[in-house]
């Protein structure tokens, strides 16, 4: 009983953790006015017939706070990196000077701030159910141990313990949630 115990539990656990790194990325891939090369995560690029990651084939650089630099390794490749870019709806214009394609930030109008903000909201409140979900269901699953002979008063301290454990994901998921709604929100 005890091992299915500490299984249920890991797996909540791991649920959790799940949810606030899906945040994270999500997080990471709304664009704040402020360059980030993780902006460019989804870029894919067509390499000698082959989809690849724009970090496996150009070095992806930020050198101010509006600018994004790819240098690609091979020349040839900027026209197709140019073009990826402009495939992916990232909603940023490359231009190159030969070797080296710059992407520029715009800054964002208040209205966009707001509505961006609005987004990383519902990115949290998405990860906050899937943490609460993830702890009903091993709840259920402690009554469930019960009827095959666990007993009650380790179940309600299995309990805390994943009430306690919920609390600690929320508040990672408020943390992460307010440090990019101040970033967005900063002009």
């Amino acid at each position: 009983m005890e091992e299915e115990l500490n299984l249920l539990e890991e797996t909540a656990e791991e649920q959790m953790q799940s949810a606030v790194s899906h945040l994270d990325d999500a997080l990471a891939h709304i664009r704040a006015g402020k360059a980030s090369p993780r902006l460019l995560d989804s870029v894919r690029v067509d390499y000698y017939g082959t989809t690849s990651p724009l970090t496996s084939v150009a070095t992806v650089m930020v050198p101010d706070a509006r600018t994004i630099t790819i240098q690609p390794w091979e020349k040839k490749m900027i026209g197709e990196i140019e073009r990826a870019i402009i495939n992916s709806n990232i909603g940023l214009t490359p231009s190159n000077n030969g070797e080296v394609i710059r992407l520029n930030m715009p800054p964002l109008t208040e209205e966009r701030r707001r509505d961006l903000a609005k987004q990383c909201k519902q990115e949290a409140e998405t990860a906050k159910m899937a943490v609460r979900n993830a702890r009903r269901e091993a709840i259920e699953e402690f009554k469930k141990l019960v009827k095959k002979g666990l007993p009650e008063d380790t179940e309600k301290d299995a309990e805390e313990q994943m009430q306690k454990t919920h609390d600690k994901f929320v508040k990672k998921i408020d943390e992460l949630y307010a440090l990019k709604e101040k970033e967005i929100m900063t002009v």
